[in-house]
């Protein structure tokens, strides 16, 4: 029988033999999506027993779960699951049978975040090939990784796809795409080390290999192996579409299953169609990275390809796996709207997938700006998350779901579940160490991302209630200060809320000195600041909502990083 990769002719039903023995029954695979439905112990539960229990019934030849962490302290999104022993071996166990029940090969994508990390559930400082931040505000730099801990990490993998397979899952998938820690070894903007693991490209890319090589010695032959691979991170001086070629023509002699190619990172995230002006020939056969695909079809060998993003149409599909260009299609968002996908293209109940169009629908102007298109594309992403756990609810997806509500939803996820403490064997907490760590959480999530959310508002013109500036005096420095707060106007001043209160540095500030300027519209005004701790902080903080109705989310605004809080009264003086 021919390689599968050389195959020609092939058809979306057909069965697709892979070099471990597996046989997957079709040709559509269902790739990862983050779910963000583990527990407070990064453990499956019966939310994602009812999502996989869809996803099993609906068609696909091959399952992916969302990134699974094999490094708990080092996640990539609030509930992520992470596999580092067999401690939750039954609910993976339970997992993976339901995810089977409909006959599909199911595979666990393994990844580490690397300088990725979530700042807010991740308690420890990030950490990267080296010590270089993303190219996102407020993001902060990581910690470049020792020798040792590099060699922990490929250990992880191994044991993670060991207790994969007793689990009874089929495979798994290295996550080496999208701006996680794989890539960041390979790519030179994030991987500028000497050593054995960085310097040129043969040993950007040793990271990868022996991963690969940790999971294959942990698991049996039978079991598969699959890496989502960059085609390119679509930034200069990043890894190039050469690069990628040269490490899948490594990667295919480390007896892999499957290459399934993505490209670009959350800088940059071409995986999502929205940095680049696409061909008209691209539209037309709709997949993102077909291009690449073809030029991938050497270095690859006898290693199936797979492709994900774009595929809409079954036509294009069928073209694609036809014409040999692609060996498997997957599909990753529109499966989250329809779960039963794959069945409905098979079966021809549909001949396209039409997921909703995602977007705030902002003006042209301001549309056009790059940090609102990056918002845009993580809202996307969050907005198909918020399908996931619909059906993780037992509930149907709602196609018409508001994109408006979707940020709510950000907010709740993000900003609350996440800053609850996760369970840990340690020795109980103090009400004050715990108040101490919420403080420096918050704090966190202040510095990181609402304060350079406001300035970035600020820059494009955006101001309001949420996203004004005051000014204080430094009571050690004497220097101003300056630093991203809400404000509340009226005719004699404005009110302000101090979220951390006498923790906070601009707090301290205005108790040794009242004298403070504040931003209002494009000027600022000057007035003195008094501290008001016995105002009610919870009535206060519904008073800034834009609506009445909007005053229970106002008031979660504030809670979700507050710490003692203490309302603010600033009284204009230079009328």
């Amino acid at each position: 029988m021919p390689p599968a990769s050389t195959a020609r002719h092939s058809t979306l039903h057909d069965p697709l033999p892979l070099a471990s023995g597996q046989v997957l029954p079709n040709r559509i695979m269902k790739s990862a999506l983050s779910e963000g439905l583990a527990n407070v112990d990064n453990a499956p539960d019966a939310r994602l027993e009812r999502l996989y229990g869809r996803w099993s019934h609906g068609g696909y030849g091959l399952i992916v779960t969302g990134n699974v962490m094999v490094d708990r302290r080092h996640c990539g999104e609030p509930g992520n699951v992470a596999i580092e022993d067999e401690r939750h071996l039954e609910a993976l166990t339970r997992w993976a049978k339901v995810a089977k029940d409909g006959g599909a090969k199911v595979w666990v994508q393994l990844n580490h975040p690397g300088r990725q990390a979530n700042p807010i559930v991740t308690r420890i400082r990030a950490v990267a090939p080296s010590a270089i931040a993303m190219g996102i505000p407020g993001v902060p730099a990581p910690r470049e990784l020792t020798e040792d801990e590099i060699l922990d990490i490929i250990a992880r993998f191994g044991r993670a796809a060991r207790v994969a397979e007793a689990a009874g899952f089929d495979g798994v998938q290295i996550h080496g795409a999208h701006g996680y820690l794989v890539s960041q070894f390979l790519s030179p903007l994030s991987n500028r080390r000497t050593d054995a693991w960085g310097g040129d490209a043969e040993r950007r890319r040793q990271f990868v290999v022996e991963v690969a090589r940790s999971i294959r010695a942990a698991v049996s032959p039978g079991f598969g192996l699959g890496i989502k691979l960059n085609s390119a991170d679509f930034q200069r001086g990043g890894f190039t579409e050469d690069e990628s070629r040269t490490v899948i023509e490594e990667l295919s002699g480390e007896q892999m299953d499957l290459f399934e190619i993505s490209g670009g990172s959350y800088e940059s995230p071409a995986m999502m169609g929205r940095p680049r002006t696409a061909s008209a020939s691209t539209r037309a056969r709709e997949a993102y990275f077909l291009d690449y695909a073809e030029t991938a079809r050497q270095a690859a060998g006898s290693v199936p390809i797979a492709v994900t993003g774009g595929f809409r149409s079954r036509a294009a599909m069928s073209d694609a796996v036809a014409g040999g260009t692609c060996d498997l299609v997957g599909l990753g968002r529109p499966t989250a709207v329809i779960p039963s996908a794959a069945a409905d293209l098979l079966t021809e109940r549909t001949d396209a997938l039409r997921p909703p169009h995602i977007s705030l629908g902002l003006p042209p102007r301001l549309a056009a700006n790059g940090g609102l298109k990056s918002f845009d594309g993580a809202l996307d992403l969050q907005w198909h998350t918020d399908q996931l756990h619909r059906l993780g609810a037992g509930k149907d997806p709602d196609p018409d779901r508001s994109p408006w509500l979707t940020a709510v939803t950000m907010l709740r996820r993000n900003g609350f579940d996440a800053f609850r403490s996760k369970r840990s064997a340690a020795a109980p907490r103090t009400a004050a160490d715990r108040a101490a760590r919420k403080f420096r959480t918050e704090r966190a999530m202040g510095r990181y991302v609402m304060n350079p959310t406001v300035r970035a508002l600020d820059r494009i013109g955006i101001r309001t209630a949420f996203a004004g500036e005051i000014e204080t005096v430094g009571r050690k420095s004497g220097q101003p200060r300056r630093v991203p707060v809400s404000l509340l106007f009226d005719d004699e001043g404005a009110w302000a809320i101090c979220q951390h209160g006498m923790r906070s540095g601009w707090g301290l500030n205005l108790a040794a000195n009242p004298n403070v300027r504040v931003r209002q519209g494009d000027g600022w005004r000057i007035g003195t600041a008094v501290l008001l701790p016995d105002d009610d902080v919870v009535a206060r903080a519904r008073t800034f909502a834009p609506h009445p109705a909007l005053a229970p989310f106002t008031r979660g605004v504030f809670a979700a990083l507050e710490s003692d809080p203490v309302t603010v009264r600033i009284t204009f003086t230079d009328r």
